[in-house]
């Protein structure tokens, strides 16, 4: 019933599967609890047809003593069985959580956005983590209902058909209850992340909406969406509600009815006092799985939807290939053939058949107008964007034969917007390195050779905390020019050979565009390969090449002063730079 057949295939099917001993050993646990459960009920029925008629007090503290053995047994049973399923639930968690977070990143840089803030699919594991530990007890009880209804037809066939008939109805409920609330949930949980991404919009930008007069109209457009949201979510709650009271109702008037019918056969001499109440007891108990299942219905199908969102999702990114055979970092030669490359997730380019190719220690600047495809390019040199078509290689290699992380240390990446994570400056220009060589010592002088090389040691070491100075969520604290030199520097980290800088002194005063430029030549003194989007003329004085880009394709290339020569004619009507 949680599992449709379909899903019982996939990553995360595989990795349930991994803690199947586990699971039988929680089954094996369910079996003894439910067979101890049936204690009390015959503890009421030999108190009221043995020790009452014989008024033996042995007898009675006898059975108590063993009563309360079976009770301390249970105990046991139910944390071994709880401890167990919270183990399997968070090392899931700790086996996935890693794979999911990759998943969601995959898809983002293929340029899918079905995913809105994208945590949807880490609320879907923590719901299935939360199903685990707590829902998966109630559903392996579930087939405990017919031993107890055997138990009850032990006792007699009439008590046996009652309690029968009375759990039929109650599961045609239960068969009700997900057909009735499936369809909200899953609009419950698109309504949520819908709303969420909302509010974060609203907290990213507020100086623009603030600025522009829109903030009171952002927010009308949020509370429209949330006011779908808790209608939507008031409702399932009152389907949740109205249908737990429903199977209560049903599970008391069962108990009262079994409770009718056993009077009606003590009345006819067919049954013994006892049995009428262990045969309450034991119906009550029978039903009482399918009064937990309706109970925790919603959390039960949010976990079900999440499995399945999970395990498409998982579907559509299977993890990356094994690098079998590791490259040696490029030292020697930056080579662009016949590159098509386009935004994530479409098929159109914007770079059109770029080829051309630098050596160690070249410098080239990139301009041309607006529209152009520079930063296109840029990105495509890094491997953010795909090539639909054509190659980038360093050394011979293309980018996909290393790992991301492997590419990751010989390459140096400034985007036009800079986007500092939370953390501290140094963690920000280590980009997060925690041992580097297996030397953490070698990682604070990596930090500063970085700064150095961007001209911001001297900067950093004036702020509050120097190098471990808190830079806020997106690097708030710190005004523009910072974070776009403390970017650099990160860039720079561990000395890439390929440096990709998009509009890297957009915000910088006359000593940023100095220490820029150092940081250029620094580059190509080391044997480095830097290219630079700029629409400054300075940046352009150091670089060997320049390239000019027009409609997504390279109009110009060459030595810089002979491109350069080549654009001074076209200044009578000058295209627009950036």
């Amino acid at each position: 019933m949680f599992l449709t057949r379909p899903m019982r295939s996939g990553e995360l099917w595989e990795a349930a599967k991994a803690y199947r001993r586990v699971f039988f050993a929680v089954i094996a646990a369910s079996a003894v609890l439910n067979v101890l459960l049936l204690g009390g009920s015959f503890y009421m029925m030999l108190i009221y047809d043995s020790v009452l008629p014989s008024r033996s007090l042995p007898t009675l503290f006898g059975l108590l003593v063993l009563l309360a053995a079976v009770y301390l047994f249970q105990g046991y049973f139910e944390t071994v069985r709880a401890g167990m399923l919270a183990d399997v639930a968070n090392a899931l968690d700790r086996r996935m959580s890693r794979r999911v977070q990759d998943a969601i990143s995959q898809l983002r840089l293929q340029g899918n956005r079905s995913l809105g803030d994208g945590l949807i699919p880490m609320r879907d594991l923590e719901q299935v983590r939360a199903f685990l530990a707590g829902g998966v007890a109630t559903l392996i009880d579930l087939p405990w209902i017919v031993f107890f209804i055997a138990v009850l037809f032990a006792l007699h066939f009439w008590l046996g058909v009652t309690t029968l008939v009375g759990a039929a109805v109650i599961f045609s409920l239960t068969i009700l209850t997900n057909r009735t609330m499936q369809q909200p949930s899953s609009q419950v949980a698109q309504l949520a992340a819908w709303r969420n991404g909302a509010a974060e919009a609203n907290l990213r930008h507020v100086e623009l909406l603030a600025a522009l007069g829109m903030r009171e109209r952002m927010q009308d457009r949020f509370e429209g969406i949330n006011r779908r949201y808790t209608g939507t979510q008031n409702a399932l709650n009152r389907t949740a509600t109205a249908f737990t009271g429903l199977s209560k109702i049903l599970r008391l008037a069962l108990q009262s009815i079994i409770l009718t019918v056993g009077a009606l056969l003590v009345i006819n001499d067919r049954a013994s006092g006892g049995v009428i109440f262990a045969a309450s007891i034991l119906s009550g108990r029978a039903l009482a799985p399918v009064d937990q299942a309706i109970a925790n219905w919603k959390n039960m199908i949010a976990a079900r939807n999440g499995w399945q969102r999970l395990t498409e999702m998982l579907s559509k990114v299977p993890p990356a290939a094994e690098v079998a055979t590791t490259l040696p970092a490029p030292k020697e030669r930056l080579e662009v053939e016949g590159l098509f490359a386009g935004a994530p997730g479409s098929q159109t380019p914007i770079v059109n058949g770029a080829r051309f190719s630098l050596k160690a220690g070249d410098a080239c600047g990139l301009i041309g107008p607006s529209g152009a495809g520079k930063s296109s390019l840029g990105k495509a040199l890094v491997g953010i964007w795909p090539a639909l078509r054509g190659h980038v290689r360093l050394d011979g290699g293309a980018l996909d034969q290393w790992t991301e992380a492997a590419r990751g240390r010989f390459l140096g990446y400034l985007p036009q917007t800079v986007e500092l994570l939370e953390g501290t400056v140094a963690e920000n220009i280590s980009r997060f390195d925690p041992l580097r060589d297996n030397d953490p010592q070698s990682v604070s002088e990596a930090v500063i050779a970085a700064a150095r090389a961007a001209g911001v040691h001297d900067l950093i070491t004036r702020l509050p905390q120097g190098y471990d100075t808190p830079v806020g969520a997106g690097g708030e604290t710190l005004p523009g020019g910072q974070r776009q030199r403390i970017g650099l520097a990160r860039a720079l980290y561990g000395d890439p050979f390929l440096v990709v800088l998009d509009e890297p002194n957009s915000n910088l005063d006359a000593d940023g565009d100095a220490a820029l430029e150092q940081a250029v030549l620094a580059i190509r003194e080391r044997g480095g390969i830097a290219v630079i989007v700029s629409h400054r003329p300075g940046i352009m004085e150091r670089t060997t090449h320049a390239m000019i880009m027009r409609d997504g394709q390279i109009a110009a290339f060459g030595p810089t002063q002979e491109v350069l020569a080549k654009l001074i004619p076209a200044k009578a009507n000058p295209a627009p730079v950036n």
